[in-house]
């Protein structure tokens, strides 16, 4: 039982997590509150007004996956959706990698320009799967301009789940032959097997087949090889917003112990993070248990 559920969170986190592009650029004057493209990478959609909220999707998901978290806030919050570039548009300059170095780079720099260098507080930043990854490479180097956190279901280093002992070299390889073989696909497009971890429900996997049929292959495996040779684990101390983590438990398909032990352990080290269990959810906790996701939404960014 212990190897099938280890396998399955691999499969999970190898298939869906998220990232971003290429040489941070300053927004042209004025664009700060327009739809934006930063570093040729990573598009930012602005709307609404109030506190700033930064919203990161995850590997091979368009913003859309935003799209009712959104329309709840933005009669309150200032939001700041990002695309990524291959993730229902054109790869651009991430046809290339590395991918997510850069785009974390071009997010901040846009949170430098466009938020904290207006004089507005620090805003808070929501990242599912990769974007959540991606949000605590933000907090931990760049303290100051992070808010808060919420973190959907990511850990800080991949290796974790092939072993304790695992490092970024040990799995460097199995990063490597992953990359290789999604990028010789023409989309990436989930599989079955893949579509059951992602979401409890037909109407859940039907979404993500949907949007994972749109992104660019080249994109998602350049992503998946960052992500992988990622270990944030010593820069979690570093981190001194608020850190929610929000993950998943279906007891179908995996222990509620072991479940809880491999996020408790991941993170460990964060001397700022709450972690919350959404019970009846997999990998996309907004599409299983939605009203669940929205009212930890609310919380995280009410306090």
């Amino acid at each position: 039982m212990k190897k099938l559920a280890i396998a399955a969170l691999f499969t999970l986190l190898v298939a869906n997590l998220a990232g971003h592009a290429h040489a941070a650029e300053a927004p042209t004057e004025g664009a700060c509150s327009a739809n934006i493209t930063l570093g040729k990478s990573v598009t930012i959609l602005n709307e609404g007004q109030g506190p700033d909220v930064i919203l990161i999707p995850g590997l091979s998901t368009p913003r859309a996956v935003w799209d009712p978290t959104a329309a709840r806030l933005k009669s309150k919050y200032r939001l700041h959706i990002v695309q990524i570039r291959g993730f229902g548009d054109d790869a651009g300059p991430n046809a290339e990698g590395p991918v997510l170095p850069h785009v974390a780079e071009d997010i901040h720099g846009f949170i430098a320009d466009c938020i904290t260098g207006q004089g507005r507080p620090a805003p808070a930043i929501i990242g599912h799967s990769l974007g959540g990854l991606t949000a605590m490479m933000i907090a931990a180097r760049d303290p100051e301009d992070a808010g808060k956190l919420m973190v959907v279901d990511s850990l800080p280093f991949f290796g974790m789940l092939f072993g304790p002992t695992a490092t970024v070299a040990s799995v460097e390889p199995q990063a490597a032959a992953m990359r290789k073989m999604l990028a010789a696909k023409s989309n990436a497009e989930a599989d079955d097997r893949t579509l059951q971890i992602m979401s409890a429900t037909e109407a859940g996997r039907a979404q993500v087949k949907a949007w994972t049929r749109t992104a660019d292959a080249r994109v998602a495996a350049q992503l998946i090889y960052d992500d992988m040779t990622t270990d944030l684990r010593p820069e979690l101390g570093a981190i001194s917003a608020p850190l929610t983590m929000l993950y998943p438990l279906d007891a179908s398909a995996m222990p509620a112990d072991m479940v809880d032990g491999l996020y408790k352990g991941a993170f460990a080290t964060a001397k700022t993070a709450t972690l919350k269990r959404i019970d009846g959810s997999r990998h996309f906790i907004m599409l299983d248990q939605p009203a669940a996701f929205a009212a930890a939404v609310d919380t995280f960014l009410a306090n």
